[in-house]
């Protein structure tokens, strides 16, 4: 009996190596602390307060199985910060264990495929859509992606309805009420984007509409407000030199049902190869924003679910949970990129920021902020380490919310961060 459930466990292997030769399978993880220093990061902070300093780590477990037919994919994910539980906690106390990304992708042939389940959706520099990975959570969606890729063409429909439901039986007495609020957090979701590329210059087209769950003074589902954000992307690089620009426009309606009307985005960034070890970069970016409008409208744009810490400073002082239907925001910065070794490098930027309308008390300059990132590689790792200063301005402080005699007389923060990439197996040869 032995010998047989020896041999039967032989040729179950046998088989298994013979499947996995005709398929890919890759198991590969993530491990990315972050310390960080805030004595200013995300808002103006008091003199009275004290600075915050913690680390919170990211942990990940990729799977990614391909066949000729189709793709599966899996990633779990954790983030914790160091001490949150208590000494023999028996579960995690903050729930952060969570799938990040599940999916299945189906090859429907002739550069056609279906996309379904948890997973990321990213589009050019990010913008409007993106993973938002500088946040140890990050961004993903629940939906079904219908996609289509062929020489230079580009088309993907994604679509998607949510529910906070957990209990099947009780789909009929629950109905579709949508209960998950805040962030911009929807119901619907239909998308559409389209990209084609040329030798040197590519551009897109986006169209989304999102719909948001309404509720009237008794927290009963009361429709829902759909807002649609259009757009393109425009893309050239020849060379040492390229450009980008960034042209976007929402109208309909918010969150609670706010009329969006004339809310836009407008983006123009060049950048420019010097040499091996040194590249330039400038641009501007001006977002409308709420401009006295008659109660319930708005004229403020807002990038949604986009990468936002990439845009308008490292500190976040903009469009990061915060500035939502606010003065709006014309942004002028500057940068470098220096190569100062083989695998090192540093990056330093200058932005300028003024409201895109004048605050009640008349200012609108906001401040300056500078922002410097270092990067070293090692085999197999890699070490960040970045520090941003931000000095106010009078509307600073206003928009804010903070006397200029109560506040810090510095604004800063620092961060280092490790980011260890390990391929655990593979079938590849």
């Amino acid at each position: 009996m032995k010998f047989f459930n020896k041999k039967r466990l032989l040729v179950y292997l046998c088989l298994m190596g013979i499947h996995f030769s005709f398929a890919q399978f890759i198991v590969d993880g993530q491990f990315r602390p972050r310390t960080e220093y805030r004595n200013g990061f995300g808002n103006l902070i008091s003199d009275a307060s004290d600075p915050g300093f913690a680390t919170a780590t990211r942990v990940r477990l990729n799977t990614d199985y391909q066949t000729e037919k189709y793709r599966f994919y899996l990633s779990l994910q954790d983030v914790f910060v160091w001490g949150e539980n208590r000494q023999l906690q028996p579960e995690d106390e903050n729930n952060s264990f969570a799938v990040f990304e599940a999916w299945a992708q189906l090859d429907l042939g002739s550069g056609w495929s279906a996309k379904l389940g948890r997973q990321v959706l990213s589009y050019d520099d990010q913008r409007i859509l993106g993973e938002v990975d500088w946040t140890q959570q990050a961004r993903n969606h629940d939906a079904a992606l219908i996609q289509y890729s062929k020489d230079n063409l580009v088309i993907d429909a994604a679509f998607a309805f949510n529910q906070d439901f957990d209990n099947p039986s009780g789909f009929q007495s629950i109905g579709n009420t949508y209960n998950t609020l805040g962030f911009f957090s929807y119901k619907t979701m239909q998308m559409l984007y389209l990209k084609q590329k040329w030798e040197s210059f590519a551009t897109s087209l986006l169209m989304l509409n999102n719909g948001f769950q309404n509720f009237d003074g008794n927290d009963i589902a009361n429709g829902v407000s759909n807002l649609q954000t259009l757009g393109a992307h425009f893309a050239y690089k020849k060379g040492d030199f390229g450009l980008a620009v960034n042209a976007f426009l929402q109208t309909g309606e918010r969150q609670g049902e706010l009329d969006v009307k004339g809310a836009y985005l407008l983006g123009f960034d060049a950048n420019y190869k010097a040499s091996n070890t040194f590249g330039l970069g400038a641009g501007f970016e001006i977002i409308s924003g709420n401009d006295g409008q008659a109660e319930g409208e708005t004229s403020a744009f807002f990038p949604l679910y986009g990468t936002n810490h990439k845009f308008n400073g490292f500190m976040d002082y903009f469009y990061v949970g915060n500035h939502a239907n606010s003065i709006g925001l014309f942004d002028v910065h500057i940068s470098t990129n220096i190569k100062l070794g083989e695998k090192s490098s540093l990056l330093a930027k200058v932005l300028n920021f003024k409201g895109a309308q004048d605050l009640p008390g008349g200012e609108n300059s906001l401040g300056t902020e500078v922002d410097l990132v270092f990067t070293q590689k090692f085999n197999g790792y890699a070490l960040k380490v970045g520090y941003s200063q931000l000095f106010p301005a009078d509307g600073m402080y206003e928009l804010k919310g903070v006397a200029e005699t109560d506040a810090a007389s510095a604004q800063n923060w620092a961060w280092a961060m490790l980011v260890i990439k390990p391929k655990l197996f593979s079938t590849n040869k």
